[in-house]
């Protein structure tokens, strides 16, 4: 039998987030979307069964720490526990190597291939990113296509949402104007 999950919303700098646990860990990050009732709808729907809960102080240390981080500060979330059983062994060795990926630091999604031992696998790796069940504590959005490209992005506003998180880190690409902490897409903030 599977272990229950709990979840609860918090906002932060750039709208609703909601993070879902269990007692192995943080299972799921809900990153804003439209809005607040949009955010729950969807971390919902990836964890049928979960119940909305007060965050025990752990997960509420957690969620301490991510709101910080989308205020632009300087968070390390490497040492985070995972609760990634719903996870296969391929895709957990790629989220293991993606979370080795410090702070404004980027790589690519052929990087992380060669990394796991599966050279050749960057689609691979990008799926893997796109199924993410914890973006930013495996930070998906500092690997990038080839060329350092930015690629792909699943979370609401897409590449800009990528952009946009990367920009807080202090990494700007293509030589673009930077995006400022606090700009969002059209309708995103909560």
């Amino acid at each position: 039998m599977p272990e229950q999950t709990h979840y609860c919303l918090f906002d932060t700098d750039l709208g609703a987030c909601g993070l879902a646990w269990s007692e192995r860990g943080l299972a799921r990050l809900q990153l804003p979307e439209a809005d607040r009732s949009a955010t729950e709808e969807r971390l919902q729907r990836r964890l049928a069964g979960a119940d909305p809960r007060a965050p025990p102080l752990q997960i509420a240390q957690a969620i301490a720490d991510l709101q910080r981080y989308f205020a632009g500060k300087r968070v390390d979330f490497s040492q985070a526990s995972l609760d990634l059983s719903r996870v296969g062994a391929f895709y957990r060795a790629i989220y293991d190597a993606a979370r080795r990926i410090g702070w404004g630091e980027t790589t690519t999604y052929g990087e992380i291939a060669r990394r796991v031992d599966t050279p050749g696998a960057a689609r691979a790796v990008g799926q893997a990113m796109g199924r993410n069940p914890v973006p930013i504590i495996i930070p998906c959005h500092r690997v990038l296509a080839s060329g350092d490209r930015i690629g792909g992005f699943s979370a609401f506003g897409g590449r800009l949402a990528k952009e946009q998180l990367l920009a807080l880190e202090g990494v700007h690409l293509g030589g673009g104007t930077p995006l400022l902490p606090g700009l969002l897409p059209a309708g995103r903030r909560a």
